[in-house]
C-alpha cells in the first residue's frame, strides 16, 4: 500500500495550500505574474519541474509562483477566491466551485486513461462483482473525480448511492483503512491506484474504462483570463507541447515524475502507460468536454449531490479568433 515516504511526498503541498491568503484583488487587468495551484501529477508538474512556463512567459515580463495541493476541491476554491489565477482538477470539483459562485473559468482540456481510476477490493473480498457491493463500506473523497465514478460503477451495478455505506475519505486515509479492513472498497485514481494495485494483497473489481470518460481540466480565475487571454493561450498551448515532449520520451518523463512525486518508477511507469494515457491530450475546451460536463452536472443535480442547477457554458471560456 502506500507508504509514510510516498503519501509525504504526494501531500507535501498541504502547507503551502494552507498558507495561500483567502482573497486577491481583481486581475482583470494584464499581469505581471501568473500564479498557478499545481498537484504532483501529470504535464503541470512536468512545465514546472522544466521551468517551461516561465520561459515562454519570460518575453511578456511574467513571472510564475506556484503553490502545491493535495485535491481539486481546495484548489478551486483558492482560484475562484482570486488568491490563484490558473490550475488543473478532474471532472467533478468545478461542479462544486460553480454551485458556491467562485470565479472560474474553463479555459482547458487535458485527457487520459479512463483505466487510471478504479475500485479497489482486498484478495480474498468476497465482492465479486459491482453488484456485491449492496450493503458495503466504500470510500471516496466527496466532490473528486472518484465520487463520479463511485455513482457512475454502481449504476452500471444495479445500484445507486443509497444502496452501499459512502465513506468520505482523503487518499492517505482511505488507504490505510482498505489495507486494516476497514472498508470493504476504494475508488481512487493514479498514482495512489497504481500504488495499491502494485500489492498482491489489493484486487481491481472495475476500473472506469466504460463507465466514465477521463475529461480534466484547466481552469483559470475568471478576472485574470478576460484581462489576459493571450496568456492563457500561451500556457494551454506550452502545455501541449510539454505533454506531447513527454510522450515521446517516456523512460525520461518515468523518471522525471518517480523523482517529482517520490513514487517509485516501475508505478509510474503503469500510470503512463495505462490504455489511452496521453500526456500530449491538451487543448482548449471542446464541444463534447462541454457536453459531458453538463451532462455530470444535472446528474450530480438530480442525486442531490450538487445543491443547485448549472449551465456549465455559463462558465466556459474560448480563445477569441485571430
Amino acid at each position: 500500500m502506500i507508504s509514510r515516504r510516498q503519501t509525504l511526498g504526494l501531500l507535501g503541498g498541504t502547507a503551502a495550500a494552507l498558507a495561500l491568503p483567502s482573497v486577491r484583488q481583481s486581475r482583470a487587468a494584464a499581469a505581471t505574474t501568473l500564479r498557478i495551484g499545481w498537484q504532483k501529477n501529470g504535464v503541470l508538474a512536468l512545465a514546472k519541474r522544466q521551468g517551461a512556463l516561465e520561459k515562454r512567459l519570460s518575453d511578456r515580463g511574467i513571472s510564475v509562483e506556484w503553490s502545491e495541493f493535495t485535491s481539486g476541491p481546495p484548489l478551486l476554491e483558492a482560484l475562484g477566491a482570486g488568491a490563484l489565477d490558473f490550475g488543473a482538477t478532474g471532472d467533478v470539483p468545478p461542479l462544486f466551485a460553480q454551485a458556491a459562485n467562485g470565479n472560474l473559468l474553463y479555459v482547458g482540456l487535458y485527457t487520459g486513461s479512463p483505466e487510471s481510476s478504479a475500485i479497489l477490493v482486498r484478495k480474498d473480498s468476497p465482492i465479486q462483482t459491482l453488484a456485491d457491493l449492496k450493503g458495503k463500506k466504500v470510500a471516496f473523497k466527496r466532490g473528486s473525480s472518484a465520487h463520479n465514478v463511485t455513482v457512475k460503477a454502481l449504476r452500471k451495478g444495479g445500484l445507486t448511492i443509497t444502496d452501499i455505506q459512502p465513506l468520505d475519505l482523503a487518499p492517505p486515509d482511505a488507504s490505510a483503512a482498505f489495507k486494516t479492513g476497514a472498508i470493504d472498497a476504494w475508488s481512487i485514481w493514479d498514482p495512489y491506484l497504481a500504488i495499491a494495485e502494485a500489492d498482491p494483497d489489493t484486487r481491481i473489481l472495475a476500473t472506469a474504462r466504460g463507465i466514465v470518460d477521463s475529461f480534466s481540466y484547466f481552469l483559470a480565475n475568471g478576472d485574470f483570463a478576460k484581462g489576459n487571454p493571450q496568456v492563457i493561450i500561451d500556457v494551454i498551448d506550452e502545455l501541449a507541447k510539454v505533454g506531447a515532449a513527454a510522450q515521446s520520451n517516456l523512460d525520461g518523463t518515468v523518471k522525471a515524475l518517480s523523482e517529482i512525486t517520490g513514487v517509485p518508477a516501475e508505478v509510474t511507469r503503469v500510470t503512463l502507460t495505462r490504455p489511452g494515457a496521453n500526456l500530449g491530450g491538451v487543448s482548449t475546451i471542446t464541444d463534447a468536454a462541454i457536453t459531458y460536463q453538463q451532462g455530470l452536472a444535472d446528474e450530480f443535480y438530480n442525486l442531490g449531490i450538487v445543491p443547485k442547477k448549472l449551465n456549465v457554458t455559463d462558465i466556459v471560456w474560448r480563445p477569441k479568433a485571430s
